[in-house]
């Protein structure tokens, strides 16, 4: 195959690759890179510029520059079709076990995820692509271990909203013009280039969930890369619609803006709880008791900031007429432990009431088995109508000192959370370099998110000197070394067999310097 000038697939060829690797589809894949790549860099870096500012006593603030937006009085498009309701949305990767499961669940919507719930092998980074083509198509089959059919059904099927790789990562197996490629100009470009026209003789379209962002700025990029992207495929302008995961602490005081930006490709925003609250830490992790937060499982959506930022979600969402998306619901349910299930599912929907209640649109659960509990929450509420946006939230009155009330959160620093966030970090970086990125220990569904919150406790608890409230120890790295070893032995087979995993946590938890994102240096570990 002739490759177009300037691009380098350095990953292996397996079979139907050239049917997603086609010289098309590459040469439009390097003229996004060519496009938009310079300023991508250059974003990046007024990310670390922030982080400076902020190490050095800065604080986050609704933007001066930017108030006649916020003030303004605009609303984003019309919902496209297929996300009209949402008031049930499965996510999860888009290997073909999940990819049916998902889209037979019941559930309005799939977040096919090549991001937090995927591992970037080369292999599920084209495997899925593939996956994605096929399930529009209706063709795509799968036969378990256990020789277990999974097949699409002919009913309604979740609309498909794919979820590209944030700006941070970059595909090492795509070169262009001896670069590093896009990692997520690489899943939107070769998901677009082969599904977009698919999904639009089906009467949907190519939908898709925007992560990690942290300013409108970054936003204002995907927009510019949407228009040339729609204009060279020969797509209507405004056919692309991408909700946005405000999963950054700097992003929840650029709502309006970032809604603005995309306005005619917005589908709404989505509150990526477990991010959100890995942003928190890691945005002031060097600031000591203002900013620190307790054990992880002790961190729920009632503390006063994680109110104020899905407050701030669902009215700004609404007075733009832009759909708002409730958070994830981790729990895996268990065949084996029916008092864990018991106990486990009146806390989501506890979460879903209050979603419901407070005027979100729908919700995210992580397992097919509980998209009937999500399903008949949203339903109590909204009845036969596809969605809430009429209910503005006016009642709604967020500054930004709520939203920076990190020290009202209630909760205590323990060993048994510094124990569970060592365990939770090693078991899900094990799964992640072995390729699969969504993982449940105990008996929650751990992704990227979970584990960066895990691994970023860690450091932020060890760097700022904090003595564990109940045994009064000092968290130090003896300490984390010696719970490491303890954990670690209460795990199935030989401790050899999780050392590169603990290697890597502890490189990501304990050094001096942190690492932006845990998926960086885990990347660099992958063939």
């Amino acid at each position: 195959m002739q490759l177009p000038e300037g691009v380098e697939v350095t990953g292996p060829w397996h079979d139907r690759y050239d049917q997603i690797l086609t010289p098309p589809a590459l040469a439009f894949l390097a003229e996004l890179h060519r496009a938009f790549d310079p300023r991508r860099r250059e974003l990046l870096a007024a990310r670390a510029e922030r982080v400076a500012a902020l190490a050095d006593g800065g604080l986050l603030g609704f933007l001066p520059e930017t108030r006649e937006v916020r003030d303004g009085d605009w609303r984003v498009a019309p919902p496209a079709p297929g996300l009209v309701d949402r008031r049930v949305e499965i996510t999860g990767p888009t290997d073909p076990k999940m990819t049916i499961n998902a889209l037979n669940s019941g559930a309005k919507v799939w977040l096919a995820d090549l991001e937090d719930a995927n591992t970037p092998l080369w292999e599920n980074v084209i495997g899925g692509q593939l996956n994605l083509r096929d399930a529009i198509d209706g063709t795509l089959t799968h036969t378990g271990p256990d020789g277990r059919r999974y097949a699409l059904h002919d009913g309604e099927l979740a609309t498909i909203v794919v979820r590209p790789r944030g700006w941070h990562l970059s595909e090492k197996h795509l070169l262009v013009d001896g670069e590093r490629s896009s990692a997520s100009l690489v899943d939107f470009g070769l998901y677009l280039f082969h599904c977009a026209r698919r999904q639009l003789d089906r009467g949907s379209g190519p939908y898709f969930y925007l992560p990690k962002m942290e300013s409108h700025l970054e936003a204002r990029l995907w927009n510019d890369v949407f228009l040339l992207a729609q204009e060279r495929l020969d797509l209507p302008r405004g056919t692309i619609r991408a909700t946005v995961l405000i999963e950054t602490y700097p992003a929840a005081f650029e709502m309006d803006e970032i809604l603005y930006e995309l306005r005619e490709h917005s589908a709404g925003l989505n509150a990526g709880r477990w991010d959100f609250m890995f942003s928190v830490i890691k945005t002031f992790r060097t600031r000591g008791r203002d900013f620190l937060l307790p054990d992880r499982n002790a961190v729920t959506m009632t503390a006063p900031f994680m109110r104020a930022y899905t407050e701030l979600l669902v009215r700004t969402c609404h007075r733009r007429g832009a759909h708002a998306v409730g958070g994830m619901a981790a729990f895996i349910p268990s065949r084996r432990d029916p008092q864990v299930n018991e106990t486990a599912l009146a806390k989501v929907r506890e979460d879903k009431t209050r979603e419901a209640g407070d005027g979100f649109d729908g919700s995210w659960v992580a397992h097919p088995d509980l998209v009937p509990i999500c399903r008949e929450v949203f339903d109590a509420v909204l009845g036969d109508r596809p969605n809430q946006r009429d209910r503005t939230r006016e009642d709604v009155q967020v500054s930004a000192a709520q939203l920076l009330d990190v020290a009202g959160t209630p909760g205590r620093q323990t060993e048994a959370g510094l124990r569970n966030a060592i365990s939770v970090g090693v078991q899900y970086l094990a799964s992640w370099l072995r390729g699969t990125g969504a993982v449940a220990i105990f008996h929650l569904m751990e992704d990227a998110a979970t584990a960066e919150i895990s691994r970023s406790q860690v450091w932020q608890w060890l760097h700022n000197g904090i003595t564990l409230d109940d045994t009064g120890e000092k968290v130090d790295r003896d300490l984390i070394d010696r719970l490491a070893d303890e954990e670690l032995a209460k795990l199935p087979g030989d401790p050899a067999d999780w050392a590169a995993a603990r290697d890597l946590f502890m490189e990501v938890a304990v050094a001096d310097d942190f690492a932006d994102f845990l998926t960086l240096p885990a990347y660099e570990r992958m063939p």
